[in-house]
């Protein structure tokens, strides 16, 4: 288990009680991202959902999810699954100018004004700062909401206003490095420069470990 003085480091950490109801909200294009750019690195998402939910109900875990034409996050969105994670996939919108588009922000956000009558905590692990609106929503409901992000790409304002900040930089746990328990995905490409035979489909999936 990592050391959770990371959560009391930070000034406005709140009280967690066993009995709180928490739900979990992924904004999993942000967390890939973030981890890719600060620490070229994968999420481990659930280890961080895990380690962020502490033991407490969990009522709900969702991920927010883009799928390709192509197809490739398959073997992704079967291990969010396993992770007892939920997937909500929508398609990337592509336009004439080249630009791709999967924006669930709104979706997101109506998610948690939904489940804001069924649990105590809303954990937001997302670093985007278009959160704030929604976090003194759901402060004004009563609800308490955590986020789960790594600091250096966090909105400042996002960490002000939440009641428990958890810095998924301050330990390597939840990071998979390149070369180090690859995504199947990955597993194949390497598989295929090496000239080494593919293990079938059925074999991968026991291995599929949670990241993006």
């Amino acid at each position: 288990m990592p050391d959770r003085s990371i959560l009391s480091a930070m000034p406005y950490n709140m009280v967690k009680h066993p009995a709180q109801r928490v739900a979990v909200l992924v904004d999993a294009q942000n967390m890939y991202h973030s981890a890719k750019h600060l620490h070229n690195a994968r999420l481990n998402f659930g280890k961080a959902v895990e380690y962020a939910v502490a033991g407490r109900p969990l009522v709900r875990a969702i991920a927010y999810v883009a799928k390709s034409k192509t197809g490739e996050e398959s073997a992704f969105f079967e291990a969010l699954v396993e992770a007892k994670i939920e997937p909500k996939i929508k398609d990337v919108q592509e336009f004439t100018s080249g630009v791709k588009k999967a924006d669930w922000d709104v979706g997101m956000a109506i998610d948690a004004v939904m489940l804001a009558e069924k649990v105590d905590v809303i954990i937001l692990m997302t670093g985007d700062g278009d959160f704030v609106p929604l976090i003194k929503y759901l402060h004004g409901r009563g609800v308490m909401v955590e986020v789960a992000a790594f600091e250096e790409s966090t909105n400042a304002q996002l960490m002000e206003e939440t009641d428990s900040f958890i810095n998924l930089s301050s330990t390597a746990e939840f990071l998979l490095k390149a070369g180090r328990h690859l995504a199947p995905e990955d597993k194949k490409n390497q598989n295929k420069r090496s000239g080494r035979k593919e293990h079938p489909p059925e074999l991968d999936k026991k291995k599929i470990r949670v990241t993006y």
